[in-house]
């Protein structure tokens, strides 16, 4: 884990850096494009390209900004989707991998 992340991400609770490292791990495991990961205007984001994901943590969620998430919004039907086209997961919440998975590729041209 990029080291500016890693010290980011420390400040939060561990269920919110557990998340972290699960959704973390989801973004390299959907894709075969070599990722950059990097702390853009203090966002966690992963690069391929011009393509990204950013991981927004918070006390009680983490915000995922993918440009693929608004085409699979009814599969995330029972998550929250932001004006913005952000999902937010709470900490009560499961993740939806095999959607996500689906999300971070096409997102970063997987």
């Amino acid at each position: 884990m990029n080291e500016q992340i890693k010290t980011h991400i420390e400040k939060y609770p561990d269920e919110i850096r557990a998340m972290f490292a699960s959704l973390r791990q989801l973004i390299f495991d959907s894709t075969p494009a070599e990722l950059t990961e990097t702390l853009w205007a203090k966002l966690p984001s992963f690069y391929a390209g011009e393509n990204f994901v950013r991981l927004i943590p918070f006390k009680d969620h983490i915000n995922i900004e993918a440009q693929a998430i608004i085409q699979h919004k009814d599969e995330l039907s029972g998550y929250k989707i932001t004006p913005k086209g952000m999902l937010q997961i709470y900490v009560k919440q499961s993740i939806p991998g095999d959607v996500l998975s689906r999300v971070f590729a096409e997102t970063l041209g997987g």
